[in-house]
């Protein structure tokens, strides 16, 4: 016959091995799935698919469903507000320019690419391909926690990100494409 003292010993041990297992794995972030569309002078038109971001011990990932697009390399950033919506610049409509600038919580102002210290919001440049569409994933190593995406916009811009700030503030990247609220 087993000692009732032996087996609440045992059966704490268990507990406390589980309890231990259970805080060193990693707790990651529920997926955020953003619907694209295209950027428009009136607003936000056809869908262009889908970017589901997910938490990965790399940083956060990208996977990337998109259909409509120019061919070739486009820059491709978190923006600082929830909004697609037009703007006006010197009498100009902006196709998304509500989004803002890029997402840049530690008020670095600058561009250094999805591995440097400058806008948190730069991330890796997406490639089109000749049909029009990019299923590649992207990888942000700067974001280990996908909770601060929360709440701002993703785009999707004309040209590729040179990550400088030369030869013009916004890295080469031209207008805006399309957008999605990341939420």
């Amino acid at each position: 016959m087993k000692h009732p003292i032996n087996s609440i010993r045992f059966s704490a041990m268990v507990g406390l091995a589980m309890m231990a297992v259970a805080v060193a794995l990693p707790v990651w972030a529920e997926d955020l799935t953003v619907t694209m569309k295209k950027a428009t002078q009136s607003g936000t038109s056809d869908t262009l698919g889908t970017v589901t971001i997910s938490e990965t011990s790399a940083g956060a990932a990208f996977k990337l469903e998109l259909h409509g697009l120019p061919p070739g390399p486009h820059g491709f950033l978190v923006h600082e507000n929830a909004d697609c919506g037009p703007t006006f610049i010197n009498g100009v409509r902006i196709p998304a320019g509500a989004a803002g600038a890029p997402l840049d919580p530690d008020n670095t102002g600058k561009h250094e690419g999805p591995s440097g210290n400058g806008y948190l919001g730069d991330l890796p440049a997406l490639t089109v391909q000749l049909d029009g569409t990019t299923t590649q994933t992207l990888i942000a190593p700067r974001i280990k926690n996908t909770d601060i995406l929360k709440g701002h916009a993703l785009i999707v811009h004309i040209y590729n990100d040179n990550y400088s700030d030369s030869p013009n503030l916004t890295g080469g990247v031209g207008g805006r494409l399309a957008c999605g609220l990341i939420g």
